[in-house]
């Protein structure tokens, strides 16, 4: 094997051992685009260079910083803007109707990135006073990186970011604009919370969510490790709640914790008469996924 087949390899491998995320073959072209500017902060100039401080004792941090470089958090308001419509037209109104006595919904963006899919949330609430008032909203985010819990958590985001997914009225209305960027207005913010956390592990309070979204995250894992996955969510929704999955994305032939739901595509439910081969209380640690 080539230098640089086994430079990428030993990348590649980082990533798996610390998230689940693959990066077969085909993808590895990627390594270098996503490193370029750690490569030039750090003084380096290619794959090979990284891998061997990587093999040095003691480079825990520059490890981190390279998976955190290599992570995929595209992102933007409303992506998919079909989703959201049956969200805000379908879904979220039977809901209502569901917990009606309760008057409480929560929600868990797994893999949420920078947050604009939590805040898009946030807004259709929002943006529908007269259904949701005297109503407790929880959504809450979670991401395996650091860097971009940070930013969902400040609310800030660039005039890019702000412009790809968002009406000029809903900029106004929902964002403060500020010497930073542009920030979520106090009423938004108050219905959200972010932390860092791996979808792997143990799900986040109040872990029975009425829905959770978990969209092209587990197009990554492999077999075994999305198996995985799909215990951790069946875990954190509630028995009549529902999970919404990327447009790519299925639980056909993938696992039997879920079923369609006929309320729209990339919703499903759970499957109530499946038992779980057993419980994943703490994270699996199959061979993929033992620390590097």
């Amino acid at each position: 094997m080539a230098i640089d087949d086994a430079s990428h390899r030993i990348i590649a491998d980082l990533l798996t051992s610390r998230t689940g995320q693959q990066l077969t073959e085909s993808r590895r072209w990627r390594i270098s685009t996503a490193l370029a500017g750690l490569f030039r902060e750090i003084g380096i100039e290619n794959v090979d260079q990284l891998a061997c401080m990587l093999e040095r004792p003691g480079e825990h941090r520059l490890a981190t910083r390279v998976v955190e470089a290599l992570l995929n958090n595209e992102t933007y308001f409303f992506r998919d803007h079909a989703y959201f419509d049956t969200l805000a037209n379908v879904l979220l109104p039977e809901l209502a109707r569901k917990r009606a006595d309760s008057r409480k919904l929560t929600i868990w963006s797994a893999g949420c990135s920078t947050g604009q899919e939590v805040l898009s949330l946030a807004m259709i609430f929002a943006e529908q006073p007269g259904r949701w008032q005297d109503w407790t909203i929880d959504i809450v985010g979670t991401d395996i990186s650091g860097k971009a819990i940070e930013q969902a958590k400040s609310g800030t985001y660039s005039q890019f970011e702000i412009q790809r997914g968002i009406s000029v009225a809903q900029m106004l209305n929902f964002f403060d604009e500020t010497k930073g960027g542009w920030q979520v207005c106090d009423k938004v913010r108050a219905m959200t919370r972010f932390g860092q956390q791996n979808l792997l592990d143990y799900p986040p309070s109040p872990s029975n969510f009425d829905l959770v979204l978990c969209r092209n995250v587990l197009l990554y894992f492999a077999p075994d490790v999305r198996q995985a996955a799909f215990e951790r969510l069946a875990s954190a929704v509630n028995d009549d709640g529902y999970l919404m999955l990327g447009s790519g994305e299925t639980v056909v032939g993938q696992t039997d914790r879920f079923v369609s739901s006929e309320l729209g595509a990339g919703l499903y439910k759970a499957n109530t008469d499946s038992v779980p081969a057993r419980k994943f209380y703490s994270r699996p640690t199959p061979a993929a996924l033992r620390a590097g």
